[in-house]
């Protein structure tokens, strides 16, 4: 697929100041109060990039141990003298044209490696474990020394710097967790190598943010901070940056950096939900049950992860349920602002949530809220295929004010006697979630599916897991979801 012809705003970057753009909007909405409380996506990556610091001997030392084009592999992922222990990517994670990824924001769950750490990830994550209590002051100190030594790389972040700090920490706690099972690691990184062109980030800027990382870490780990350790996060980070930079290579050649979509139609479910319908500018190939990120023309570089709400349509349209959240500057634009005509910017398709259609496997299929999206999608797919395979849905709500979507599930459990779905109300529920999952097992023969908030996913995995379901056959949509499940 071709590169995009159209151009944006800080040289390919996620637009400027709103005026004057890659796009303008049809209306302004007012900042939601108290901030933005999304989730989101931004240059959660930046942390990621990394490679070296200024030696303590001379400022060009490092650099030169370190350059991200050097081809430092997978295989030196946590280790000490980058031994070659063998890296495979996730066979759900290639980047083959036109298809889109099929990893998923969290590569499938997989037990971490029985063996002991490695020597790399000890000092890594006792450097983590040092820096924790004061998260917010070596953030700060990071990106301060980010944006004074290199000024070129601030439109490349968002406007505000709030939420992005936070992103920071949990990318490297998750590669923290992760450094030693590199099956996770690289499929999370080749994801987030390929998710970071649509903010114009090049092979030459990793070594700036490595620069400054490790800067910023010694100096507020100095505790434990010695040449073993520095030389631990140069070889991980080396390592790391060129995953991503080889992953974003690759991707290059198969598909355009973000793709334009114009608002087709804007349908409020209730008061603070939205079905939105948008046609993208080009083919946008994914796979149902997968997720994107996209990009409003209200605020600039602040992305959003949404799932698709249906498999994909003969008339390439895309649609998502989004959901207003208190103080969200993206949701709240998405629901109560955008119109017909208005134009969003979407990225890449990610994700494998999706249905392996070599097994006749049952589905089981849990989803909360909004989280009912990608529970849709798989059981369009399934449709699609012709298939007769049992697939069950939970679609979990507070109230019955929130199964805004139980007419259209219902409706498709009238046309496929294989599907049941089952509303389980909070208030009304005379037994909660995962009690009923238990009450209509057994699951035997069943793959897992969860979409939906956090706290819902985190006690679903933890009944599934309990009642036998092995973790490779359980598939979720969110990193962060899947280091606090795995906790």
């Amino acid at each position: 697929m071709d590169a995009p012809t159209t151009t944006s705003a800080d040289n390919g970057t996620s637009g400027g100041s709103g005026e004057g753009g890659w796009f303008t909007p049809r209306r302004q909405p007012e900042p939601p109060a108290g901030g933005e409380q999304e989730t989101t996506e931004g240059s959660r990556l930046a942390a990621l990039r990394p490679v070296g610091r200024p030696a303590r001997n001379g400022g060009e030392a490092a650099q030169k141990r370190i350059s991200p084009v050097a081809k430092a592999g997978p295989a030196d992922v946590g280790t000490t003298e980058a031994r070659a222990d063998t890296v495979s990517a996730s066979p759900s994670d290639t980047s083959t044209p036109p298809q889109p990824d099929s990893q998923p924001r969290v590569p499938e769950q997989r037990s971490a490696p029985s063996r002991p750490a490695s020597p790399d990830a000890v000092r890594v994550r006792r450097t983590m474990a040092e820096v924790a209590p004061i998260a917010d002051k070596v953030t700060s100190y990071f990106y301060a020394l980010l944006f004074v030594r290199h000024p070129d790389l601030r439109p490349l972040f968002p406007a505000a710097m709030d939420t992005q700090r936070d992103r920071l920490l949990k990318a490297l706690l998750t590669a923290a967790e992760h450094i030693d099972n590199t099956e996770v690691l690289v499929a999370y990184l080749q994801n987030l190598g390929r998710g970071h062109r649509k903010y114009g980030t090049r092979p030459e800027h990793y070594p700036a943010v490595g620069e400054c990382l490790i800067g910023s870490l010694s100096r507020y780990a100095s505790a434990v901070w010695d040449e073993e350790t520095e030389a631990a996060w140069v070889r991980t980070y080396t390592t790391i940056s060129q995953i991503m930079i080889d992953a974003a290579a690759a991707d290059e050649l198969l598909a355009p950096a973000w793709w334009h979509a114009e608002v087709v139609s804007h349908d409020l479910r209730i008061s603070d939900v939205a079905v939105i319908t948008v046609r993208p500018d080009q083919p946008y190939p994914f796979l149902a049950g997968q997720y994107t990120s996209l990009e409003t023309p209200w605020w600039p570089r602040i992305w959003r992860h949404y799932s698709f709400a249906s498999a994909p349509r003969s008339d390439g349209l895309l649609s998502f349920h989004v959901k207003a959240v208190p103080a969200g500057w993206v949701s709240n634009a998405l629901v109560h602002h955008a119109r017909p005509g208005d134009i969003v910017r979407l990225g890449p398709p990610a994700g494998s949530m999706t249905v392996d259609h070599t097994t006749d496997s049952g589905l089981l299929c849990l989803g909360g809220g909004t989280g009912i999206a990608p529970i849709k999608a798989l059981v369009e797919d399934v449709a699609e295929h012709g298939e007769r395979r049992p697939v069950e849905v939970f679609y979990g709500a507070r109230t019955d004010h929130d199964l805004y979507d139980i007419d259209t599930m219902l409706r498709l459990q009238q046309i496929h006697p294989w599907l049941a779905v089952r509303p389980i109300v909070d208030e009304q529920a005379h037994v909660q979630l995962p009690d009923a999952i238990r009450e209509y097992g057994p699951w035997n023969e069943f793959d897992a599916y969860l979409s939906g908030p956090p706290g819902m996913i985190r006690s679903g995995v933890h009944t599934l897991r309990d009642i036998g379901i092995p973790s490779e056959r359980i598939r979720h949509d969110s990193v962060e979801e899947l280091v606090a499940a795995v906790d």
